[in-house]
């Protein structure tokens, strides 16, 4: 298999390239008009476990925009469902779990699964993708850190600060990280699989990473992602992303991951320096400067790219894309990108 364009896998690879590649997170989403009529008909979990509806919407953003890379549609929350812990989407409030994780009895009951068996779905998704993907540009796979699921089970929902899921890893934390190793070992052979099913790159995320001190991060997040990097870095490019966590990228860089995020509260010369510019970075532009007029998306993502160099960077988000943002403006962020030339 060839790709027509392979520019994304070549950036990971650190390679010297015409432009940096382009991709957004959450590009597969709910901005789309082509996407909300799909929302219309079907309910959250059936579109992540319909094989044919999940392709449709993971390539959807690359036949309106042409971005340099797709990410499969899905959720970080089919783990846990895996794992014999009830998840529900509900419309205008998000994930609700009605039987939280608060005990080592409760952590006792979580199965790790078999992943061909409980998400066999996914893997059907990405067979459909490749060929509606027909080689135009690589897709990537997706997993939640484990730390992050983690929050979702205990809290039992979202949260501004994920109090009760600390306080469970604070006050039992023989029960945390027997949850986080059942995650982890969960979230390795999914992600094995997802290659083996033919994706070209897997990110993790760690969306809530940033809630945890240093210190704690290293012992209830950074630690069990690592375990996933040395699991997967010989199979397939990985990149972690873990969102509010610029005093990790020292760390995050001797991982072996393939390039790393960086969100907007993190400039790119900081992330240059804190990961010894060695590494190729991810990122940063803030999802809500989508909101901005697109002459003025197209001037601060030239300097955006000025500032991270155009090699070993992939210009990206520095989180998922809002759903309010205009159709013209997500196309000035994705133009912006590949018109740019080196000044």
């Amino acid at each position: 298999m060839t790709l027509k364009n392979d520019l994304f896998l070549r950036a990971l690879k650190g390679e010297t390239v015409e432009r940096p590649p382009v991709w957004m997170m959450r590009q597969a989403g709910r901005y789309l008009p082509e996407f909300m009529e799909i929302r219309e008909k079907y309910d959250f979990f059936t579109r992540c476990r319909t094989p044919e509806l999940a392709s449709e919407i993971t390539v959807q953003p690359i036949r309106r925009y042409g971005m340099d890379a797709a990410i499969l549609f899905s959720d970080i929350l089919v783990i846990p469902q895996a794992m014999n812990i009830e998840v529900q989407m509900k419309p205008n409030f998000g994930p609700y779990l009605p039987n939280p994780i608060r005990s080592q009895k409760d952590v006792d009951a979580v199965v790790v699964p078999d992943v061909h068996e409980e998400l066999g779905y996914v893997m059907e998704a990405i067979k459909h993708t490749k060929e509606l993907l027909n080689d135009e540009v690589p897709l990537i796979g997706f997993a939640g850190s484990p730390w992050t699921i983690l929050c979702y089970c205990v809290q039992g929902q979202g949260s501004k600060n994920f109090d009760i899921a600390k306080s469970f890893c604070f006050s039992q934390p023989i029960a945390a990280h027997a949850l986080l190793q059942k995650i982890t070992d969960t979230t390795i052979a999914y992600l094995i699989a997802k290659v083996e099913a033919g994706v070209d790159a897997v990110q993790v995320f760690d969306s809530w990473g940033g809630m945890l001190a240093p210190e704690d991060y290293s012992e209830f997040s950074w630690k069990y992602i690592q375990q996933i990097i040395d699991a997967l870095k010989d199979l397939v490019p990985v990149i972690a992303f873990g969102k509010g966590c610029w005093f990790a990228l020292p760390e995050m860089a001797k991982s072996g991951a393939a390039a790393l995020g960086v969100d907007w509260t993190c400039s790119a010369k900081n992330a240059r320096y804190l990961t010894g510019g060695q590494i190729t970075l991810q990122g940063n532009f803030d999802p809500a400067r989508l909101l901005s007029p697109p002459a003025e998306i197209t001037r601060r993502v030239h300097q955006m790219i000025d500032e991270f160099g155009k090699d070993r960077y992939i210009a990206n988000l520095g989180h998922g894309i809002l759903p309010n943002i205009p159709l013209e403006n997500a196309e000035a962020f994705i133009e912006a990108v590949k018109s740019y030339k080196v000044s």
